[in-house]
């Protein structure tokens, strides 16, 4: 394993933390906000309170959720807000909101913000509770959804739409088990089935179909030796777990069919689906061979969007290669997750990628910091650069309307704009992908790269 370097990555450049909390109004706009889009384009992120640790790991700083509320063609506001757990609270000499809290493990939720059943939650995995917070973004306090909870939560949620169910996977170091949660559309845990497993996975995701939930069971699990070395991030690779996928009946009646793979591992998935045939598709980014998660170092460069189709009656996994340029954070219109896609939407981000090669350098310096517009069906791939210094996060799709059609709407992404040394909400009209943008919101201030967020409209 490669020593990390004396300089920490996600202290500085375009992860370097921001230190004050920002509100302001009235924010200007190149271009036209559609009047279509009512709602916050929300993004949660790591921002440690100071940079006094230089073992700092990115996956542990304290969450802090960016957020514009769009509303008549216009962009009402700007909002920056850690999210108070108790120590976040502490540092800012407030009073903790209080609240139930997992087997210890309060934390300033920092991996996604979600919407659901009339609640904005930010959310993170291995054993922490989701936060709730206002309209405004203010912490409410922890969320165990009405008491129903039994143990912690997850960063990635699947929300299917035909049935207002909310699916998600937790796991917890101490655990022997993985656990499906399924939460109603009235915000109520209403079951959780374990899910028996070995030497502790990282399920960071899953993906979704109508038949199945399909479990990731990768070589990335908990080490009591990173933790006796002291190592900020106590889940390292582990070649001595077997690799497979699992299908789990969606209803939780019987076991987990579980399929062996090669070595791999998977942060993200696109979407999945069920074909006509029986078999499940997944599309998702897949990093080839061994990945240090606990020093973010891997030796075999940058990450691609594959498929996987898993077929149950022969129990084997047929990988196909989608795109092999290096990028990260793929997402497929909310509406049609666990159903066929055909569109999916990724980014290339410079600063990343060029932390997850040995060398530290660009695998191509003239393709960095761009959003992608796969054409799934077409076997085409649109790229939107911002350009080598400008930064560009994780891309959302908004619908036009409720009802338009797949890709019928806009991809929106906060992005660094170096000549403002700020951020701007680039608003992408999905089916003009690579002309100018419809709008680019300014904002008053720079934002980390981070994580995840959602679009989330007010109706």
């Amino acid at each position: 394993m490669e020593p990390m370097s004396d300089v920490n990555r996600f202290l500085e450049g375009s992860f370097a933390p921001v230190t004050e909390e920002v509100t302001a109004f009235g924010l200007p706009v190149t271009g036209q906000i559609p009047a279509g889009l009512s709602g916050r384009y929300l993004r949660n992120g790591p921002n440690p309170l100071g940079l006094d640790d230089p073992n700092y790991h990115w996956f542990l700083g304290a969450g802090m959720v960016h957020g514009v509320r769009l509303r008549d063609g216009k962009a009402e506001w700007y909002r920056n807000r850690w999210v108070r757990s108790k120590a976040v609270a502490a540092a800012h000499n407030q009073p903790w909101a209080g609240g139930p809290v997992h087997e210890n493990q309060d934390f300033a939720a920092n991996t996604h913000v979600i919407g659901h059943a009339g609640r904005t939650l930010a959310v993170v995995e291995a054993g922490a509770l989701p936060y709730e917070l206002s309209y405004e973004l203010d912490t409410v306090g922890p969320c165990d959804f009405g008491g129903t909870l039994p143990g912690g939560f997850a960063a990635h949620t699947k929300l299917d739409r035909a049935t207002g169910e909310l699916h998600a996977i937790a796991y917890f170091w101490a655990w022997d088990h993985v656990q499906h949660v399924v939460v109603d559309a009235a915000g109520k845990v209403t079951r959780t089935t374990d899910i028996p497993v070995a030497d502790g996975p990282m399920m960071h995701d899953f993906a979704l179909t109508a038949t199945y939930v399909v479990l990731l069971d990768l070589p990335v699990t908990f080490s009591l030796d990173a933790v006796t070395a002291h190592r900020e991030y106590p889940y390292v690779w582990n070649p001595a777990h077997q690799a497979r996928v699992g299908l789990l009946p969606r209803d939780g009646s019987g076991g987990v069919r579980w399929i062996e793979i090669d070595p791999c591992w998977v942060f993200h998935t696109l979407n999945a689906y069920d074909d006509d045939s029986g078999n499940v598709v997944v599309d998702l980014c897949q990093y080839n061979g061994p990945f240090d998660v606990s020093t973010l170092w891997h030796a075999h460069g940058p990450v691609t969007l594959d498929r996987w189709v898993i077929d149950p009656a022969a129990g084997k996994v047929t990988q196909q290669r989608l795109d092999d340029r290096g990028q990260e954070f793929p997402r497929v219109d909310d509406r049609i997750i666990s159903r066929p896609h055909r569109y999916g939407y990724s980014a290339v981000i410079g600063e990343f990628t060029r932390s997850l090669t040995a060398a530290g350098d660009f695998t191509d310096d003239a393709f960095t910091n761009a959003i992608l517009r796969h054409d799934l069906a077409a076997g085409t791939t649109q790229a939107r650069e911002f350009g080598r210094d400008a930064t560009v996060g994780e891309a959302v799709f908004a619908p036009s309307s409720p009802d338009a059609g797949e890709d019928d709407g806009y991809v929106m992404a906060f992005v660094h704009n170096p000549e403002r040394g700020a951020a701007d909400l680039v608003i992408l009209a999905a089916q003009d992908f690579t002309g100018e943008p419809v709008a680019a919101v300014h904002l008053p201030a720079r934002i980390p790269l981070g994580f995840h967020g959602s679009w989330i409209p007010d109706n």
